[in-house]
């Protein structure tokens, strides 16, 4: 039978974690955490969970997730988020499809639960993603919502049931998030020498809301999905904006 290696990155995760591993015990062969020097209770219990657990000062996402990547001692790598872990459905896809691995990569549905409730709209449900591949075969790029670059020619293979993804306990965490990840996304576009009209500044917000609200459903999750649709294009918007001031700064100076 085939070896896998679970491959996560962690910083101050002890709320999440142990559902992670716990989710992962039996499908995979070792339990490989990089961590950016929690000062949590995560270490130990990634410990409790027989993990082999290594210390690095935080580089990004995506060089963060290749190093640990490159610790694997299978050819095989399951990558999850600390706030991530598998359903029993996907489990025992895994523990079936372990037998025979003949694909170079494999893609999983992500469901995202919100605030205590499971949102199947919005545009966040089926989120498809390839979490198993083989190691060799891809790598991680990107900045902030990173992404898993297969090599030319590779198409994975669906495997049934969910990444189970615990994103935000609380409308505060998430309004704290969209104001980190609109930093980063705004100097990344800035260093790329990106522009943004006042035209699709003010328009595109109106445009994400309704593309969540309506297009993709969201008012069917109810009160969140409204929340979640609101916080989207407040998101576009701060984005734009922290972008357009970037650039007023740079001509200043």
């Amino acid at each position: 039978m085939n070896k896998i290696s679970l491959i996560v990155i962690t910083f101050n995760e002890q709320k999440n974690i142990g559902r992670c591993l716990e989710s992962a015990k039996d499908v995979v062969d070792e339990i490989i955490v990089v961590d950016s020097f929690s000062t949590d209770k995560t270490k130990a219990i990634c410990e409790r969970y027989g993990a082999s657990f290594y210390q690095v000062k935080w580089k990004g996402y995506s060089e963060t997730k290749n190093y640990a990547n490159s610790l694997a001692k299978y050819d095989w790598v399951l990558s999850l988020d600390a706030d991530e872990a598998l359903s029993q459905e996907l489990k025992q896809s895994l523990l079936k499809q372990k037998e025979n691995l003949a694909n170079d990569a494999y893609i999983f549905s992500r469901k995202v639960n919100y605030c205590g409730q499971w949102i199947n709209h919005c545009g966040w449900y089926p989120d498809k993603k390839v979490r198993l591949w083989k190691k060799e075969k891809a790598l991680w790029q990107g900045d902030i919502h990173e992404e898993l670059i297969l090599e030319e020619g590779i198409k994975p293979k669906f495997i049934k049931g969910d990444i189970l993804h615990y994103t935000y306990y609380s409308v505060s965490e998430h309004v704290l998030q969209a104001n980190k990840f609109t930093d980063i996304a705004a100097k990344e576009k800035f260093e790329q020498g990106k522009t943004v009209s006042l035209f699709k500044l003010f328009l595109s917000p109106v445009v994400r809301f309704v593309t969540s609200y309506f297009i993709r459903l969201g008012f069917l999750d109810g009160f969140y999905g409204f929340v979640i649709s609101v916080i989207t294009a407040n998101t576009t918007f701060l984005k734009y904006t922290k972008l357009r001031q970037l650039i007023r700064t740079d001509k200043q100076t």
